[in-house]
């Protein structure tokens, strides 16, 4: 009698393949998206993608090693070439007042973030990724942290539901700022500033910039990728509290996680070398497409019927970590200016 061999395990790199391809794929579209729809990032539309997949459709367990992969491993890369768009020559150029504005904001944001959700009784967990995307950049602090307090990827819900809330309040801003602005008679200079150190998203920040009109738009993104550079700092010490967290039970992240370190060593490259515009193109895109890549992936692993039911105190949350953030902001430029 003949005993057939046993059949070889599939290859963990193949199995990787099919929820790549479609998380990569659902990027694209994205960006495409993107170039027509104001206001409106790759990244938010890629996760929004991937909840109404998951709650639609059944999706073959095929997908998941690949889109595990992606909301993990493509976040991080996303966010390192994030460091590209940044020179510290730019920001140099906002002056210490305003730099040590944009300290301010993000620091205050956090802190008073932490304190409404504990007054609220809201879980720590969400109420630290509101505080790290609503006071820096959005859905990529929100995800990065949660790659930094969350590795296991326990709480992916909650990375979700801080994700949704900064598409809610930072659309909202996207009126809302550039009206106030007008009403308390801001010169386009000093709103473009506000709505820099005020708005969530990059895009969201790009569409009320080009609102406010004038000269409104160049101090816009300036500030608002100060506030990016901040996110290094900030996930450090939040690597730091959860090695701490984690020595007791063997678990002992990384001092200052790789990623972060990648982001400053692409935001020292694009500061020393003079990169040519193309490169810094192009790092722009390959940086969008992979963190909507990865926001796709993360999607797909989200229950709408459970995103749903989180209550109306995250929602209180956010608008009130908004209004906070937006109201330091504009005493600090005023300040400043």
């Amino acid at each position: 009698m003949t005993v057939a061999a046993p059949s070889a395990p599939p290859d963990h790199r193949t199995a990787l393949w099919p929820g790549l391809a479609l998380s990569l794929a659902v990027a694209v579209g994205a960006l495409a998206l993107a170039q027509i729809l104001p206001g409106m990032s790759a990244l938010i539309i890629a996760i929004v993608a991937g909840i109404l997949a998951a709650n639609t459709l059944t999706l073959p367990a095929a997908l998941s090693p690949g889109t595990a992969f992606a909301a993990k491993h493509l976040l991080r890369a996303g966010i390192v070439l994030l460091g590209l768009q940044v020179a510290l020559g730019d920001l140099l150029a906002l002056g210490a007042p305003m730099l040590v504005v944009v300290v301010a904001i993000v620091v205050g944001g956090l802190l008073g973030t932490l304190a409404i959700g504990r007054a609220l009784g809201v879980d720590r967990h969400l109420t630290l990724l509101v505080a790290c995307g609503f006071s820096i950049c959005g859905a990529a602090a929100v995800a990065a942290a949660a790659g930094v307090t969350d590795p296991e990827e326990e709480h992916e819900e909650a990375t979700v539901t801080a994700i949704a809330l900064v598409v809610l309040c930072g659309t909202a801003m996207i009126a809302i700022l550039p009206a106030a602005a007008a009403l308390l008679g801001l010169a386009p200079e000093v709103a473009g500033l506000w709505a820099g150190g005020a708005i969530h998203e990059v895009a969201q920040v790009v569409a009320a910039g080009s609102a406010i009109g004038g000269a409104a738009l160049a101090g816009a993104v300036i500030v608002k990728l100060a506030r990016v550079v901040m996110l290094a700092p900030v996930m450090a010490v939040l690597s730091i509290r959860q090695r701490r967290r984690g020595a007791a039970d063997g678990k002992r992240p990384p001092l200052v996680p790789l990623f972060v370190l990648g982001f400053l060593a692409m935001v020292l490259l694009r500061s020393v070398v003079p990169l040519p515009p193309a490169v810094v193109d192009a790092g722009g895109i390959a940086q969008t497409l992979l963190l909507a890549a990865a926001m796709f992936a993360l999607g797909t692993s989200v229950s709408l019927r459970r995103l749903l039911a989180v209550g109306v105190r995250p929602v209180v949350l956010a608008v009130g970590s908004t209004v906070l953030v937006a109201t330091i902001a504009l005493l600090g430029v005023l300040w400043a200016s």
